[in-house]
């Protein structure tokens, strides 16, 4: 399975996926924690990827989104962005009503 195939299969898994650097318990940056944060105060459930353990991931997820940096999340396989877009989309309330769009089980 090719590595675009892996991030396919990981988005059509799962209605929210965050790529980011660490994990929600340990995350190994702060933009990742404020999103794991903002993630948890909505009460979303959510898959997590570690891109610093898969690093054939973390370059081809940069090329498969347009987006150079971390994190990512993905709501419905759809690319929402980084830690501002999602932080403004928190701090707006927009952020919880998307996730129960998803399907996502608040």
């Amino acid at each position: 399975m090719s590595v675009v195939d892996r991030i396919q299969a990981q988005l059509a898994s799962n209605p929210v996926v965050l790529y980011m650097k660490g994990t929600p318990d340990f995350p190994q940056c702060g933009f990742s924690s404020r999103v794991v944060q903002a993630l948890e105060a909505c009460n979303a459930n959510y898959a997590h990827v570690n891109i610093f353990e898969d690093p054939e991931l973390r370059d081809a997820l940069k090329e498969y989104s347009h987006w150079p940096t971390y994190p990512q999340l993905y709501i419905k396989g759809e690319l929402v962005g980084g830690c501002d877009i999602v932080m403004d989309l928190y701090s707006k309330g927009e952020l919880t009503n998307m996730l129960a769009n998803s399907g996502n089980k608040l």
